[in-house]
Formats: structure tokens, sequence, C-alpha cells
């Protein structure tokens, strides 16, 4: 029976709260429920000449002036209140968004609008909009806001592209408000496809676009472009030591938007199917502790009635003479292997919810088999402006 003493998993949890700050200061702050409106006044977006036609730079222009109106200014603002929740501060923040439908839907990073209490727009006319959250998805790090009374000027809609055609060397054109600065126009050329980057929760969004574009604190959330002024990305991170835009941008893939803004439209929030346990990676907790496998996702507590809890599969536990016995360890689930975390989200994201599958565990050091259905994830709500 492999245990563990009460102070190893005050280390292990520690270490995991370390890890977890990393992976939110990772993500360059570079910056529902729906109810129905009417739909806003929307125009097209102006054409743009066949770019082999063009040269580059009457490109960019005819780029900039189609897309541009389409591309509004994102204003936060949350309150923050001292350890003792005595005092509250009024804490801004900023990002960019492209309008996407003819309801006057707003597609951003969800960093930029996460812990939000009130929300405005700004189309660079001076006037200032109040907007409320339709839906947001942590885990692809995307979010759907409206306005709450649109305009009466038609606004843009940004053209949706097709990110599974990119290739690497192909120019792309970035458009947001870093620091505050109006619809600000950047260049430059795909550096590379299928990065895997981390979401502020620490999920992996799979296949970002990295890009020489430079991208600053405020281009959260705004379009990175084809030259046929077709979103084909939204910004949301920069690697940078200092950073500052001398550094790599990515973008996360319009084709991961359109899967799921459906969703978030419609329901406020991405359902997927879900085990209903807090995993921690094995590999990361073997200096912690001995372990029985070398890699693979111990199950560090189960959700009351989900469905890890409903198959009988098991968490860490407190036994009489008060170690803590150790949970299932998931080394496996329909026979494929799984390593990480990272493994077992991309297995659950190929499942529909209600599947069934069978889960491979090492639980006291003997390998056994447990079927489990699939519910859905319940998901981490806070109650944002206009929720």
């Amino acid at each position: 029976m492999y245990k563990v003493t009460a102070r190893q998993i005050l280390v292990i949890a520690f270490a995991s709260a370390m890890l977890a700050a990393v992976t939110v200061l990772g993500v360059q702050a570079l910056s529902g429920h729906f109810q129905p409106f009417s739909s806003a006044a929307v125009s097209p977006a102006a054409s743009v000449a066949d770019p082999s036609l063009a040269t580059d730079e009457q490109n960019n222009i005819d780029v900039y002036k189609a897309s541009a109106p389409g591309v509004v200014y994102i204003q936060s603002t949350t309150t923050v209140r001292d350890i003792f929740g005595l005092f509250a501060d009024a804490r801004e923040g900023a990002g960019s968004g492209s309008i996407i439908d003819e309801q006057g839907d707003i597609l951003t990073n969800y960093h930029v609008i996460a812990d939000a209490e009130k929300l405005t727009v700004s189309f660079g006319n001076g006037k200032n909009y109040p907007a409320q959250v339709v839906g947001k998805d942590p885990d692809t790090d995307l979010a759907v806001i409206r306005l709450l009374q649109p305009p009466k000027e038609p606004m843009t809609v940004v053209p949706l592209g097709d990110s599974d055609k990119l290739i690497v060397g192909q120019k792309v054109l970035a458009i947001g408000n870093p620091f505050g600065l109006d619809r600000t126009l950047t260049t430059g050329v795909i550096s590379g496809l299928q990065r895997p980057i981390r979401a502020e929760n620490g999920r992996q969004i799979e296949g970002a676009i990295q890009t020489d574009a430079s991208i600053n604190p405020g281009n959260s959330g705004g379009p990175l472009l084809d030259s046929h002024g077709r979103m084909i990305g939204i910004n949301s991170q920069i690697e940078s030591p200092s950073g500052a835009s001398a550094g790599v941008g990515f973008a996360i893939p319009v084709n991961i938007a359109k899967r799921i803004v459906p969703q978030l439209v419609r329901n406020g929030s991405v359902q997927r199917p879900d085990l209903g346990i807090n995993p921690r990676d094995v590999e990361a907790l073997r200096r912690q502790v001995e372990l029985p496998v070398s890699d693979g996702v111990l199950i560090w507590s189960v959700r009351p009635g989900g469905p890890a809890a409903n198959a009988g599969l098991k968490g860490l536990a407190r036994t009489d003479d008060g170690d803590i016995e150790l949970g299932d360890i998931i080394v496996a689930v329909d026979g494929q292997k799984i390593a990480n975390n990272d493994d077992l989200y991309r297995f659950l994201d190929k499942h529909q919810i209600n599947d069934t599958v069978n889960v491979d565990v090492i639980r006291r050091g003997r390998h056994t088999t447990i079927p489990v259905r699939l519910t859905v994830t319940a998901p981490t709500r806070r109650r944002g402006y206009g929720e």
C-alpha cells in the first residue's frame, strides 16, 4: 500500500499551487447567460483587392480599411478587496475584440473579461457602449460579449477564415488596441503552426499560431488576419522575457472559435465530457513522494456525484493512523496511454457526453479497469457584469 505523510501532502499542495501561479503569470495579460437582443445594424466588410495584384503596401491599406471598423476596444472594471474584505479598489483592464455576427456579438479572449463587473466597448468614435458577457470558455481562452445598446450606425462584421489551411511564411496582419492606442495595425508572417500554449487555468490549447507580427498588452482578443482580410486567429499571448512585443506572439486558431462560439452564444459555456476528478501529473509528484509508476495521472480527489465517484474511482484518503493513502492513478483510457493531464484532456475532447470509457488505473500497486460514463463538466462561474 502506497502512503504519504501529511507533511508530504502539504509539500505537494504547495508545489502544485506554485505551478498554477507560474502558469497564470505565463499568460500575458495583453489586455453568461444568453439573453435575446434585437439584431444590430451591420454592414459587410469592405472588399479587399486580390493580394496577388496589389503591392504589399496597398494590401496593408486595403485590409486595414476593410477590417479595422469591426475591431473594438474593450475596457473592464473589477473590484479588488483586501484580505480582510474591508477596502475595495477598482482595477481596470483593457483588450480588443471583433464583431462576428449580425447581432453584434464580439469575440475576444476570456482573460480580457474574466473577472469583469463592468464592461464598455468603444468603436474609436469617442463613445463608450455598455456590454455584457454572453459566454466564456476558460479552457480555450475565448469569450463572447454583446452590446447592451448597439450604436445606431451600422457595424462591420469581420469575416472568418480557415485556420486549417495556413502555412508557415504566410503574411498576416494584427489589428488591436495596444496600450490603449486605437486600432493599431502590425504586420508579419506566420512563424510556426501547431504550437501548444496554455490558458490561465492550465489547460493546453493545441494548434496555436505563432507570429512575428508585433503583439502588445491591449492586443488580446483582437484579430489576426490573412492578406484577404479574413480572421484566421485571435491574438492571445506573447512569450517575452520583458513582456514587450520583442518576443513571440501566439494566436488561437479561428477554427476553434468557429467550433465553440455557437455553444457560448446558446448556453453561455462549452459542454465537455468530464471524469469529475481533481488530477495531478505523476511526473510532477515523483520528487515529493514514492509512486508505483513513472507517469500517469493521480486522482487527487473526486467530485461528489461526478462520473468518477459514481464509478468507484478513488482520490486521496486519510487512514486510521493519520497517513494519506494515494488515490487511483490513471495510466490508460480505452487502451490509450495517459502520461499526463494533457493526454487525458485530449482524449476526453474527442468523446461525447454520455460515452462510456474504460479507465485503467493503478490502485494499491495493482492494475484494474473501471468503466466510467462521462457527463458534462460543471463550469466554474463567477458573477460578471450583466449576469
